[in-house]
């Protein structure tokens, strides 16, 4: 790095202490175990410390702060995707459908990756995130993408699983600080819905309408159906595609 210039604050960017019994990876995993058992709230390197038997101190000689930790721990979350390869341009589509099945799954697991997503600095270098990257634009340039647009239809997928995951991942936790089940909150909840909804026909017809599917199923179906609207956007873009290339020839 030339004199004078300032390194950019992100775990990602400077190098790794040297090994000792205390490692990143263990940290990382006991970090990861705090967030998915209390929640965001409950992480502090104090915290951490006495979980792993170390002074906070010692954390500190492998991550800078809190941001540096939820860092690796948000790429370590990310290291349980497995993105599917498309052999041909005909297998495009079921592969992205099952590569963003797969990150909404890794959210709900993990609910509180939801609310730091926005936050986690230079996320996009950790090596887990940049291999789901990788293997999600092979995806769209075996599609028949170009280039130049690859990258624009992985994002949109993205943002459309984040976003629903988002939401999926707060209804759920808010949920489980009840103490109940899913079915249990929503069986209670439904008088109060009906009575609420049936000055609004179409949204009680609707809300009356699921009343027999079993809500994991509701939010399952309203994920696919987004999602194929989307694959039936890129769809029709590849058709255009093509007949702009063959119109060329």
């Amino acid at each position: 790095m030339p004199q004078g210039q300032q390194q950019i604050p992100s775990v990602w960017t400077r190098p790794r202490p040297r090994r000792e019994q205390l490692t990143r990876e263990r940290i990382v995993i006991e970090a990861a175990s705090l967030l998915d058992a209390d929640g965001i709230e409950a992480l502090s390197m104090r915290t951490l410390g006495t979980r792993l038997g170390a002074g906070a101190t010692s954390l500190y000689r492998h991550v800078a702060n809190k941001d540096e930790l939820i860092e690796l721990v948000v790429d370590e979350v990310y290291g349980e995707l497995e993105i599917p390869d498309a052999p041909d341009r005909e297998a495009w589509r079921p592969a992205v459908v099952d590569a963003a099945t797969a990150l909404r799954a890794m959210v709900l697991r993990h609910p509180w990756v939801a609310s730091v997503l926005s936050q986690v600095g230079l996320s996009h270098l950790g090596p887990n995130v940049m291999r789901m990257s990788d293997r999600m634009l092979a995806l769209f340039e075996t599609a028949g993408f170009p280039a130049e647009e690859t990258d624009s239809a992985m994002s949109t997928v993205v943002s459309y699983v984040i976003g629903v995951a988002t939401s999926e991942a707060a209804y759920l936790s808010m949920i489980a600080r009840s103490g109940g089940t899913e079915s249990d909150w929503l069986r209670a909840l439904r008088p109060a819905v009906e009575a609420a909804t049936r000055a609004y026909p179409h949204l009680h017809a609707t809300h009356v309408a699921q009343h027999h599917k079993a809500p994991r199923v509701v939010r399952d179906e309203t994920f696919e159906y987004g999602l194929q609207r989307i694959l039936d956007g890129f769809a029709a873009r590849l058709e255009q595609l093509g007949r702009t290339e063959e119109a060329g020839q």
